[in-house]
């Protein structure tokens, strides 16, 4: 692993690094569980909701979350995803706005936030990438035993929701994936299956 900088404007310490394997490297952005701030509301290891959430993302069917694992690195065990080289100079709400053929993949973002629990769904954390794939980032902040969803994507409130998702979210109720719930709390899995039966 080697460390390339600090990413800004992050609360956190996050690092773009480069994984390096003989001639080969990949970039990814490494959180360290020891580089996060205390949180009134959330016990230390968001670096394990990031990787619980890459889990979500693709039992539900919509793999829209960069690969995340979590291995030891630099600073300490952390979480290691794919780094997205994003046009950064779009976000939500413009791909909304401008990209119509986009909101049924915002559809099914929405839906995993609301099963994900995210507090922390922000425009800027839907990004695009130069071949046109929606990616979500930065989902520290999901998986909470209490139920207080905060996202920016809210248009598609009152719509039915597509019948696979349904089908995948009845199946991870029924089953909870061991990926999934060994990376969060009891408490936290309970409340998992809660949001699914709802």
């Amino acid at each position: 692993v080697h460390v390339e900088g600090r990413m800004p404007y992050s609360s956190n310490m996050t690092y773009r690094v480069q994984l390096i394997s003989g001639d080969e490297s990949i970039r990814a952005i490494y959180k360290p569980k020891d580089g996060e701030r205390p949180l009134w509301d959330f016990p230390p290891g968001l670096h394990k909701r990031e990787a619980a959430a890459y889990e979500l993302a693709l039992a539900m069917g919509i793999p829209f979350i960069p690969t995340t694992i979590i291995r030891n690195g630099p600073f300490g065990e952390g979480s290691f995803q794919l780094y997205v080289d994003a046009i950064h100079e779009e976000h939500y709400f413009t791909l909304f706005e401008k990209r119509p053929e986009l909101h049924d993949r915002f559809r099914e973002i929405a839906v995993f936030d609301f099963v994900a629990n995210n507090t922390d769904r922000k425009s800027g954390h839907v990004l695009i990438d130069k071949q046109d794939a929606i990616w979500g980032i930065d989902q520290g902040l999901c998986f909470s035993s209490q139920f207080k969803l905060r996202t920016v994507i809210w248009e598609f409130g009152g719509e039915q929701i597509n019948t696979n998702l349904v089908s995948a979210i009845t199946a991870i109720r029924d089953n909870p994936p061991c990926e999934i719930t060994n990376l969060l709390s009891e408490a936290e899995a309970e409340a998992l299956v809660q949001r699914c039966t709802w």
